[in-house]
């Protein structure tokens, strides 16, 4: 299924079909460590190339590395077609528990393999196809998963005043296309955007202003450090992030620097709004019961720059890296989600909400 830009001005990053597929028996993602300086894919035709595909970012954030495993699962379904059921049934369960190794932090990969593997061993017990079953499932979310940013987006957007000038950290992802979209294109807003670089795969400064670009939004980006400095200087006005997991309580875990950021957006007065997507996870009852990701240590000694990977420690110090943080709920002014604004002590009550339309 072909991803579509049939609005001018909303960015490539919107729609997630243009970053992922499966098709002839591959599994093709955007590498999203070169865009958009490159515009190449990773073509995947095992589980393994998969699962590191995401291990080492090619595919970021929260709902699309979960689809890139689901499609991931695809390609083990298709591989042991002519196996007789018992072995399909292990070799599907087999490669669900690796690529659900990958990530442990972001939610929505323990969601979408888990059912994406129980609609394979349903249809091989009604002796159906297996890697069909999957691929209808996964593909069913990717659209859903598309339907929750844009909805999520619009709330956003009707937050934002004329003339806002707004701090992002990391990626928000496709909610915040559709924010700037929105605001810009149908509210005829005038917003800025300062991404924070985020480094070291600085995903704000190319991914982040990529959208903006697209997007038709004046965007300046500043280093990790500079926060505090422009919010004290009056040169944003709204801190927005994402989160890849929301816990029951309003706790949020995202990029690690997202908690800083907040504690200074809090000091200087700042509203700080998440862009939630679809909601709290119901089985994370407390921000202490996040599991925080810690990647390789050296990753933070160097620095991906547009044509490979540029080395800023001297040799011989060592590095350390936790890829996330988690931000209490009383340093968050709003959570938005695709069903309306939430005050975070109270974004349990997500689960019942009524669903957007089409959901």
């Amino acid at each position: 299924m072909a991803g579509t830009r049939n609005r001018p001005g909303l960015a490539l990053l919107a729609d997630r079909f243009n970053t992922l597929r499966y098709e002839d028996g591959r599994v093709v993602l955007l590498d999203r460590r070169v865009y958009p300086f490159r515009t190449e894919y990773v073509v995947c035709r095992e589980v393994e190339e998969v699962a590191r595909a995401i291990e080492q970012m090619v595919v970021q954030g929260g709902p699309p590395l979960a689809y890139a495993a689901g499609l991931g699962l695809v390609l083990a379904a298709e591989e042991a077609r002519t196996w007789d059921t018992a072995r399909q049934r292990e070799h599907l369960r087999r490669a669900a528990r690796r690529l659900m190794r990958t990530r442990p932090t972001a939610d929505d990969l323990f969601q979408v393999v888990p059912e994406a593997l129980r609609r394979g061993e349903r249809a091989l017990e009604q002796g159906e196809d297996a890697a069909a079953a999957i691929l209808a499932y996964v593909n069913g979310e990717i659209e859903r998963g598309n339907r929750v940013a844009e909805a999520c987006g619009r709330h956003a957007a009707a937050l934002l005043q004329d003339g806002e000038r707004v701090l992002t950290h990391c990626l928000p992802g496709a909610a915040l296309c559709w924010m700037l979209y929105v605001a810009v294109h149908e509210q005829g807003k005038h917003i800025e955007l300062w991404p924070t670089e985020t480094r070291p795969y600085l995903q704000g400064a190319r991914l982040t202003a990529a959208c903006a670009v697209e997007t038709g939004v004046p965007v300046t980006v500043i280093t990790d450090g500079m926060v505090a400095h422009v919010m004290q200087t009056g040169k944003v006005t709204v801190f927005i992030s994402a989160a890849d997991r929301i816990a029951m309580d309003g706790h949020i875990a995202n990029k690690v620097g997202t908690l800083q950021n907040a504690i200074v957006a809090n000091h200087f007065g700042i509203p700080y709004y998440v862009l939630g997507y679809d909601g709290p996870d119901p089985r994370t009852p407390t921000g202490e019961a996040m599991v925080i990701e810690e990647r390789a240590p050296e990753e933070v000694l160097y620095c991906r720059g547009a044509e490979g990977v540029v080395r800023t420690a001297v040799p011989g110090a060592k590095g350390y890296y936790p890829a996330f943080d988690v931000t209490p709920p009383h340093l968050i002014t709003a959570i938005v989600t695709d069903r309306g604004v939430f005050v975070p002590t109270q974004i349990h009550r997500y689960w019942q909400t009524m669903p957007v339309e089409g959901e």
